[in-house]
């Protein structure tokens, strides 16, 4: 595959998506843009909308208002469209008796692509073993790997995965994540949703959480952990009743959050240290809060859980 002939594609221009299905509103206004040379995670709780996105994006799904665009175009406006997006979003979506090798053959031909390239989408996702053997036989990892070959046919500069995490082993999951990263870094457009916040902890670059089929949150990784990780220092410490009385009476805002730890809002770090060895309080660390993006998941989307179980406490009264 060529960097060059990626280089500078168009994305994905999502604006204004509303759809209901009867008297559920699965999409409320979603917007969002799935830049070139980066992995875009699409992240949010289950029912929050992703996959309805997804489907529209493909031309799958009408909308009663918005519009989904490809390159500037609507997907059914694409002539040859494996040659401008893949996408995977049902691995179960083959002929079971078809082998892996010939399932791709017959897309290859639907589409107009050189059977070659069959061979080259093989090996790219590593399924070279098993290639001949019937698809309704494999596993569900392996027909993740089989829907990302198809995906890739065209040499498409847009890709779009719907939970391609989904049935990894570990080794799967590493492979998948370095993957993603690597048809980013060749100047493509990466879609890929998921529900569970540790599937993209390491290979997005940019993050659009949604809710309640609507975008919550569309910013840098980055910038959103930064966001949520706020002005809170983590106080580790044997000592935590001692600590928090000195710090309380300083005027620090604190809080016990572990059996050894409690967070400071609003000092900074060397203020903490200094105030805890003048009143002989022991700690072992005193650090900048950083917070996960799980955290950052579970802050952003409390609100947007459809179906949330009862916690222990509430069940055990």
């Amino acid at each position: 595959m060529s960097s060059l002939r990626t280089a500078g594609a168009p994305g994905i221009v999502v604006a204004g998506l509303r759809k209901r299905y009867g008297t559920a509103l699965a999409l409320d206004g979603m917007s969002f843009t799935v830049r070139p040379g980066v992995v875009t995670g699409l992240v949010g709780p289950n029912g929050a909308g992703k996959s309805t996105t997804m489907r529209v994006i493909l031309g799958l799904d009408a909308v009663d208002e918005g519009t989904a665009l490809i390159g500037g175009k609507p997907y059914r406006g694409l002539r040859h469209p494996l040659k401008h997006v893949g996408s995977l979003l049902d691995a179960a979506a083959l002929h079971a008796g078809r082998s892996g090798r010939d399932h791709l053959l017959w897309l290859a031909h639907s589409q107009g692509l050189d059977a070659r390239r069959v061979e080259q989408v093989i090996e790219q996702v590593g399924l070279t073993p098993a290639a001949r053997r019937k698809a309704g036989g494999y596993s569900l990892g392996m027909r993740q790997r089989l829907g990302i070959a198809a995906a890739l046919l065209g040499d498409p500069p847009i890709i779009m995965l719907d939970e391609p995490f989904n049935g990894m082993d570990p080794d799967g999951i590493v492979w998948m994540r370095g993957f993603l990263r690597s048809l980013a870094a060749q100047g493509r457009a990466v879609l890929v949703s998921s529900h569970l916040m540790s599937e993209v902890q390491d290979t997005a670059d940019h993050l659009v959480v949604v809710g309640r089929g609507k975008a919550i949150a569309d910013a840098g990784v980055a910038d959103l952990i930064a966001a949520v990780s706020g002005d809170r220092v983590t106080v580790r410490t044997a000592a935590g009743a001692h600590a928090m009385r000195v710090l309380v009476r300083a005027g620090a805002t604190v809080a016990a959050t572990g059996r050894d730890t409690i967070t400071v809002s609003g000092w900074p770090a060397d203020r903490i240290a200094t105030l805890l060895s003048q009143n002989a309080v022991p700690f072992s660390e005193v650090s900048a809060h950083r917070a996960s993006l799980e955290d950052v998941y579970l802050e952003l989307t409390r609100e947007a859980v459809e179906f949330r179980a009862a916690t222990h406490t509430e069940v055990s009264r």
